[in-house]
């Protein structure tokens, strides 16, 4: 069964409670959720494989770490999920970039993809999944398929603020998935929305809304 790991650390907590805010304006929305990717890819990464290099220093030859085989993949669910990539990248940016585009059919209610573009050697790296809200589940457990559907296996997930119903969800469907939260809040409203949550992420990066 994959972990969930929620995040305690101060400084994510702290931003955590600005990016809240109903008057945080979009700037420093976009901000502060580059920030936080940044600083939960530094505590999610904790494992990646390591291996030993010789390296010539100014005084003499020694042994280092380097990570081992390829880095990581990176791939945001459209639209909001848009808004930790680059935090990701300041951290490590020989990381590839993918996408995955969904849109909820008006019937059956159900994620349909309409856009994955993954990197030509996805199977080989450490996939982490993006999306600043998990709600209900539906959309980040379809990209997950649909990127297990290319034939990758290595994947985690990410989110800033996770309500229960979609961690189980994520959970029931995708066992295997590590699942990083920075804030695991009390359920979903009547609407779908999270509560106590931020709102919607994406109108709020954007300033749709």
């Amino acid at each position: 069964m994959g972990k969930v790991h929620v995040m305690d650390h101060p400084l994510i907590q702290h931003k955590v409670g600005i990016l809240r805010t109903e008057d945080t304006g979009s700037k420093e929305f976009r901000e502060l959720v580059s920030e936080l990717a940044m600083l939960m890819c530094y505590e999610a990464t904790r494992n990646l494989k390591l291996e030993d290099v010789e390296v010539q220093t100014p005084i003499c030859k020694t042994t280092v770490k380097k990570m081992s085989g390829k880095t990581l993949g990176i791939v945001p669910i459209l639209r909001a999920g848009l808004g930790m990539v680059d935090g990701m990248l300041n951290l490590v940016p020989t990381a590839k970039v993918g996408h995955v585009g969904l849109y909820r059919d008006p019937e059956s209610l159900n994620p349909v993809e309409y856009y994955c573009k993954l990197p030509v050697d996805a199977a080989e790296r450490e996939l982490f999944v993006l999306d600043p809200m998990l709600a209900t589940g539906g959309s980040a457990s379809a990209a997950i398929q649909f990127i297990k559907d290319k034939g990758c296996h290595k994947i985690h997930f990410m989110c800033l603020i996770a309500a229960p119903e979609g961690v189980k969800r994520v959970q029931k469907e995708h066992p295997d998935v590590d699942i990083y939260i920075a804030a695991l809040d009390e359920k979903l409203n009547d609407h779908g929305y999270i509560v106590p949550g931020l709102g919607d992420a994406g109108d709020r990066l954007f300033g749709t809304k």
